[in-house]
């Protein structure tokens, strides 16, 4: 009798033959399979089973062989799948990552979707496979597919189904992984994670394949998950770095790409929507919230094809999904603090929600408009009121700007001319920003057309003096490039203080 070998029990790829589970969602999807003509859309997380799970039930429905299996990802199937409204027969197809595909696709997709369900065709039935919320941006484009389709959520799987799927392969290879409690739990509900581990554990226990008498691995977990992460490290620490650096590194900057894949580490779904994690972390709103509305993450994602092997970035909702589970296993366990100081961030978490607040008179806006745009575009975190008009809708004004200038902004840019001291929020703003002379945090424009003092509360506080005569955007150009060099000294002094 052939012994079975590990690479077949505990499989690193593909579909398992030995270890297969049934996920709590295996009626419903088998119900919805054997249902003709009805369309089917699973969506989940990567790694937890969606794809063997579909191909396991046609397999009991017998049927597996005439189905024909297509790849969002695959270029030589695009075509294909475009294809499929004008045939009107073509059997079982499944389109497995489907958020791949672009718009038009989707949309003609959804349509097709309709029919099929409206006519109950005997001998065409769609199955799309994707990550989460697959079958909310099909039912954009048709609002009334909702009832024409059968949309199944795959969850992540319970500690029960990892200990199951463990299970078979122990007793398939005739072993025992003495590290099981802690794979289960490392696994974080994915079936993908689940058998890399258990593979590895196996691999450098010397168990090969199927053994002659029960065998104990004998590799702890720590030396294992270190093993692990240095194998994925070849394939992903060059890549996360990258990303993670963004169009370039910016002195300065509060890192916006580094802490949007950070914050994803964080995720229990390999999944987050940008937006939504932002009011979680409201001191980003400003430099994360940048590289979203100006399209800079976008931009990231279509100059590196490489990130689509490993993320998922949809622009339109800002959801951002893991592609491949070991790359969400390596992002799991990485030190985040070394990997900001590779790049060049000295920091994860900040004190204040903008580097600097600007405060100036209505004459004085080009200044304070042209700072602003030079500022952001440096990944620096700055107020400027035209920025903020949607958030300030209905709020109580004062009591939305007092804070920004009292505490949270960690420096402050009065633009000190003519018309200031004659504006009414030029006065109030000062007035809640005035103590933070003493904390050394204001720093001042002076326009030299100003009569003498004008600020009494400025003079002897280091600031700059722009020459109304003068070249404005290279004196500005100039004051952008200190302010940008001040905070970024500051970054490094607060992290040595740490």
């Amino acid at each position: 009798m052939t012994q079975k070998k590990l690479e077949d029990v505990f499989k690193l790829s593909g579909l398992p033959e030995y270890t297969f589970v049934e996920p709590k969602e295996y009626p419903k999807l088998y119900i919805a399979l054997r249902t003709k003509g009805r369309g089917v859309v699973i969506e989940g997380p990567s790694g937890i089973g969606k794809t063997s799970c579909v191909l396991n039930v046609l397999d009991k429905l017998c049927i597996r062989d005439n189905v024909i299996v297509l790849s969002g990802r695959k270029r030589k199937d695009i075509e294909k799948i475009k294809s499929l409204s004008n045939n009107e027969s073509f059997g079982t197809v499944i389109i497995d990552d489907f958020h791949k595909l672009d718009g038009s696709i989707k949309e003609d997709l959804s349509n097709l979707l309709k029919t099929l369900a409206d006519e109950e065709s005997e001998d065409s039935k769609l199955v799309l496979v994707g990550i989460n919320k697959t079958g909310y941006s099909l039912i954009d484009y048709s609002p009334d597919l909702m009832h024409r389709i059968d949309i199944i959520k795959f969850e992540v799987n319970s500690d029960e189904k990892i200990e199951e799927l463990l299970e078979k392969g122990e007793k398939h290879l005739n072993i025992e992984l003495a590290v099981k409690g802690e794979i289960i739990s490392d696994s974080q509900g994915s079936f993908h994670l689940a058998q890399m581990l258990a593979h590895h554990a196996c691999l450098r226990s010397n168990i090969f394949e199927e053994c002659n008498y029960l065998t104990s691995t004998n590799i702890s977990f720590g030396t294992l998950k270190e093993f692990i992460l240095d194998d994925l490290a070849l394939n992903f620490s060059a890549i996360t770095v990258k990303f993670c650096k963004g169009q370039r590194v910016k002195r300065g900057s509060r890192a916006p790409y580094l802490h949007v894949l950070y914050w994803l580490s964080l995720a229990n779904t390999m999944s987050i929507n940008i937006e939504t994690t932002l009011l979680e972390h409201p001191n980003h709103k400003n430099s994360v919230g940048q590289i979203l509305t100006k399209g800079h993450l976008k931009e990231h994602f279509v100059n590196e094809p490489k990130y689509s092997d490993i993320l998922f970035y949809n622009y339109e909702t800002t959801e951002l999904s893991v592609e491949d589970p070991k790359f969400f296993y390596y992002l799991k366990n990485i030190s985040w603090a070394k990997i900001a100081k590779q790049i060049g961030f000295y920091e994860l978490a900040f004190e204040t929600a903008y580097d600097y607040a600007l405060s100036f008179a209505g004459n004085e806006r080009d200044l304070a408009e042209y700072i602003y745009n030079k500022l952001s575009e440096g990944e620096v975190s700055v107020f400027y009121d035209s920025n903020e008009q949607a958030r300030i809708l209905s709020q109580d004004v004062e009591e939305y700007l007092a804070p920004i200038y009292r505490s949270e902004s960690r420096f402050i840019i009065p633009i000190l001319s003519q018309n200031y001291p004659t504006r009414i929020w030029c006065k109030f703003e000062a007035e809640n920003f005035k103590q933070r002379f003493g904390e050394k945090a204001v720093i001042p424009l002076w326009l030299s057309n100003c009569p003498l003092g004008m600020f009494d509360l400025s003079n002897g506080t280091g600031g700059y003096t722009f020459k109304v005569d003068g070249d404005k955007e290279s004196q500005l150009d100039e004051f952008i490039e200190l302010l940008i060099e001040k905070i970024h000294q500051i970054r490094i002094e607060e992290k040595c203080r740490s």
